[in-house]
């Protein structure tokens, strides 16, 4: 058994909720023993850019900020990195991998969240390319960089912004969804079709309300049919269609799981020594997969495992939509029904206020040279809308 400490803090997983504990951890802990297990290198990276590889040219190494050694040395923490935990015992509170019991004082799982891959036939299907992680931008980089035509299978917050990027880049793009419109759990309508439009502008085909349904292997590449009666061929095809909260060592331990981990406003789960943060965690009933939230989950957390139990307070927070032909920056409730919108329009972008029933701010979108309006708006907004 590897007891470094009694007291150590042991993070399973190595994304940037994880490192963002440990750096937040050390700003007021600089000796408090901290154990990190990964599968993957423990790279330090910035997954956001993986919406933007193709325009930049970037590789999976180029991306690589700080290397996994490189950053256990700076932060004076174990890494145990390319290992896999079989299993966490609650009892003895220890997690078990390789053959290896490690202790836990305090434990905080880190999973992450995988690509959720709808089901297609078809010989093909299993050669589909997902994009949530370094590693898997290592694995599938030479192909993408070889293809010339690609089919983008959700049409979302990531998969919209890595369509346009591939368009940027000179390929040729198809982007396809069972939803009727380009990112529909964020935008209002009316947003949704000026970048519709802007897609279609830069070369993009949208295949919207229409699913993919079977893909073949052709001696050029794939053969791609959907619900529809459409078909095409491409080279790759890369889904995007939304995440899995990776809730599976969770669940084997016995611990409370919904859509995510089950946590409270302390990110505590049923058992009062293991956390959950990030990708992988529902906090209060919220899945919410984003920088921000993370940030302010991770900073919080670091409090309680320091001693002081911190509950996480969320403001009203910003969306970027990093799609650069039609940036974008939102808040607050944008989709509901019976919003009433207050609409600035130019030729230089549009600003949209939403407003509810008793004509209060709930919401807000801005385009373009408009998004200077973003942080005004924000402060206006309730927190938790």
């Amino acid at each position: 058994m590897i007891d470094a400490n009694e007291k150590c803090i042991v993070i399973i997983g190595s994304g940037f909720a994880a490192y963002q504990l440990v750096k937040s951890i050390r700003r007021t802990s600089a000796d408090q023993a901290i154990i990190i297990i990964t599968a993957g290198s423990g790279d330090d990276y910035v997954k956001p850019e993986l919406s933007h590889v193709f325009s930049k040219k970037l590789t999976a190494q180029d991306m690589v900020k700080q290397s996994g050694s490189d950053f256990a040395a700076e932060y004076n923490i174990t890494l145990m990195n390319h290992t896999r935990v079989d299993e966490i015992n609650r009892l003895e509170k220890t997690v078990s991998c390789q053959g290896i019991d490690i202790a836990y004082e305090n434990l905080v799982l880190a999973t992450g969240a995988q690509s959720f891959v709808p089901f297609v036939e078809g010989d093909a299907a299993k050669d589909i390319i997902t994009l949530n992680s370094l590693d898997e931008y290592q694995l599938s980089q030479d192909k993408l960089a070889q293809a010339k035509s690609v089919l983008v299978v959700g049409a979302g917050l990531v998969g919209t912004e890595i369509a346009m990027d591939l368009a940027i880049a000179d390929y040729k793009v198809i982007l396809s969804d069972r939803a009727d419109a380009l990112l529909p759990s964020l935008l209002p309508e009316f947003v949704s079709s000026q970048l519709y439009q802007t897609m279609r502008r830069q070369g993009v085909e949208l295949q919207l309300g229409n699913e993919l349904s079977s893909m073949t292997k052709t001696d050029t590449g794939v053969a791609v049919s959907f619900k529809n009666g459409h078909t095409a061929n491409v080279d790759s095809v890369l889904c995007a269609a939304g995440l899995k909260p990776n809730t599976a060592l969770a669940s084997q331990a016995g611990l409370a799981v919904n859509r995510g981990i089950v946590v409270d406003k302390q990110l505590k789960t049923n058992d009062p020594s293991i956390f959950a943060l990030g990708d992988c965690a529902e906090i209060d009933g919220k899945h919410l997969a984003f920088l921000q939230p993370i940030i302010l989950s991770a900073n919080a957390l670091a409090k309680t495992l320091n001693g002081t139990a911190t509950e996480v307070m969320f403001p009203a927070m910003l969306v970027k939509v990093k799609t650069p032909l039609y940036p974008m920056q939102l808040s607050g409730s944008t989709t509901a029904a019976d919003t009433n919108w207050q609409i600035d329009m130019t030729a230089s972008g549009m600003t949209a206020k939403a407003y509810d029933s008793a004509e209060q701010l709930i919401g807000f979108v801005v385009t373009q040279d408009h998004m200077k309006n973003a942080f005004p708006l924000l402060r206006a907004l309730p927190a938790n809308t």
